[in-house]
């Protein structure tokens, strides 16, 4: 016979009795406080930079800029774009850098912490002492030492072809540019679709392994999305293809495109310093799964490049991913060191800004809120591909 004690309870009761009730209502006072305590440092701040005739508000970005940005992915000039303009400038300098930074430091720490492991004594001796080298200088220090190594280049007028049309300064690197045309970029999109569906028939195949035994060919429809539809289109347009080089002037060069050497300095300087930590992310991730799988794979005739690739990175993946989350975060932060060396990303375009209208509080949230939303987005698709990757029970 059941008592009254045993009958499960209807519902939160009204009463401070109720731990419930108690939860929501000390939720609520929390909420209050926090909410209270933002409108009074707001409500203060607007009301001190009022009497002291300090402008506040984003009507700034409206106006023209006057800001000279050697280096922009979008058309810009000075004396006529608003401040509004290099924003979005500094914005896509500082994504292209946390970009090309992140899968540099993926390849380059991968192939590290594999090296480490090694059983040739030297190489994974020198991977070691990379690591330990790398790790144990500022990246202050690393940027502003590439910087300089940059800068003791040759002159423009010196210039060195390494290849052909392809020219090293102190300025940077000059490179043969593609005359983009329409075929490239119908080509283009042509190629994008067909990845797309071949991922989707690689998938499709796996399914149809799993339930029957017999994968179906994939790479039939590969070479047709991938190689023949594209070039198909590319020859309908009339097959244009045309190199912009890069001709030496007598002060500077023409035509080709360009990547600076402050830019140089800090890809270098990032990825040197931030490889060092994901390749030993990746070899405690590698030396996580147990040597069995090694032997197992081993007695079944596998060679160890085809172990690695298909046995023991996938289980080592799940611990490898969340320490390298972090690895990519610190990236994209510190890639705001480079305004120490000259490089126009966002926090030296913003930083300008604010000189320039004395509207600091704007100009360092508009910073925090980027930065916040990189980190964020980073965030999200690793904790998604984590999640993807996890163990499910059966």
């Amino acid at each position: 016979m059941s008592s009254p004690r045993d009958a499960p309870r209807k519902g939160m009761q009204l009463s401070w009795a109720d731990p419930k009730f108690r939860a929501i209502i000390w939720q609520i006072v929390i909420l209050g406080i926090i909410g209270g305590t933002i409108w009074y440092l707001v409500a203060n701040t607007s009301a001190n930079l009022a009497q002291r005739r300090i402008a506040t508000g984003f009507e700034f970005m409206g106006r023209t800029a006057g800001i000279p940005i050697g280096e922009h992915l979008i058309a810009y000039d000075p004396s006529i774009n608003t401040y509004g303009r290099a924003f979005v400038i500094g914005i896509l300098n500082t994504l292209q850098v946390t970009i090309i930074g992140v899968v540099l430091v993926t390849l380059l720490g991968t192939f590290v912490g594999i090296a480490s492991l090694s059983g040739n004594w030297l190489l994974s001796r020198l991977c070691r002492t990379y690591v330990e080298i790398m790790r144990d200088i500022p990246l202050l220090l690393h940027l502003l030492f590439w910087y300089t190594m940059v800068l003791g280049l040759p002159i423009l007028r010196e210039a060195i072809e390494v290849l052909p049309g392809v020219h090293i300064s102190n300025n940077g690197v000059k490179v043969p540019l593609l005359d983009w045309q329409p075929a490239h970029s119908w080509a283009s999109l042509a190629f994008i679709v067909g990845l797309v569906l071949v991922g989707i028939a690689r998938r499709r195949a796996t399914r149809i392994q799993n339930a029957t035994g017999d994968r179906p060919k994939v790479w039939p429809l590969a070479i047709a999305a991938l190689i023949l539809v594209p070039a198909i289109i590319w020859l309908g347009f009339g097959a244009p293809f045309h190199m912009d080089i890069p001709v030496k002037g007598r002060f500077r060069f023409e035509g080709g495109g360009a990547v600076s050497g402050e830019m140089i300095a800090l890809l270098i300087g990032l990825v040197l310093y931030h490889s060092a930590y994901a390749a030993e992310i990746v070899r405690s991730g590698i030396t996580s799964v147990v040597s069995g799988q090694w032997e197992a794979a081993g007695a079944l005739g596998l060679h160890r490049p085809t172990v690695l690739r298909k046995i023991v990175l996938p289980q080592a993946l799940r611990v490898i991913i969340p320490p390298m989350t972090s690895t990519y975060l610190g990236v994209a932060k510190n890639s705001s060191l480079a305004v120490a060396i000259g490089y126009p990303d966002l926090v030296a375009i913003v930083n300008t800004m604010l000189n320039q209208t004395g509207q600091a509080i704007e100009g360092i949230a508009l910073i925090m809120g980027v930065y916040l939303t990189i980190s964020l987005t980073i965030s999200l698709f690793m904790n998604w591909y984590n999640a993807r990757m996890a163990l499910v029970e059966r």
